[in-house]
């Protein structure tokens, strides 16, 4: 008799859960930092988590519908969880590359699909009535400020915070055991 095993354990379900949570308070805590055309949503460094595993991809996106949801608007809610739900995925599908150890390369998703589709989504759907920009100019604008702090959560503190969980004992049982 064949046993249907289910795409996550009990172990899993409850560290995504815990992941998207942390997700949610660091963004809502941070709000006028984290949401606008000006981001560093601290909580982006827990987008790398898909480093080590693909259940981590629902953590992060779970995570940023929430935070959206609570503190922001529907746009956001719908392109922002869809920019967090690519990046997770394709930093799963780059978890094994490393530049000198480190996961760099992993890191650039989130930077670069968030900088566009927010980047877009901002100029589109909340222009600046004081600019008489161009709309291309104020999609590459926000998309460099956007980009701009993602960098500093996801290439600095994500690729910081893999550092950490690979080299400690302790918590790569947390993050790593099924």
């Amino acid at each position: 008799m064949q046993t249907n095993k289910p795409f996550l354990s009990a172990r899993q379900l409850a560290r995504c859960a815990m992941i998207a949570a942390v997700y949610t308070v660091l963004c809502l805590s941070f709000a006028p930092l984290a949401f606008g055309p000006v981001q560093l949503r601290f909580a982006e460094a827990l987008v790398l988590l898909p480093v080590f595993g693909p259940e981590y991809i629902l953590a992060g996106t779970l995570g940023c519908f929430l935070s959206n949801l609570l503190g922001s608007t529907l746009p956001d809610v719908v392109f922002g969880t869809l920019a967090t739900l690519l990046a997770c995925v394709v930093t799963y599908k780059l978890r094994n590359v490393r530049f000198k150890g480190l996961a760099i390369v992993p890191s650039l998703p989130p930077v670069l699909f968030n900088a566009v589709i927010i980047g877009i989504e901002i100029a589109v759907m909340f222009p600046d009535p004081s600019s008489s920009a161009p709309l291309w100019l104020a999609c590459i604008t926000n998309g460099i400020s956007v980009g701009i702090g993602e960098l500093i959560s996801c290439t600095v503190l994500g690729v910081l915070l893999v550092k950490i969980v690979e080299t400690n004992t302790s918590l790569r049982k947390v993050f790593l055991e099924a």
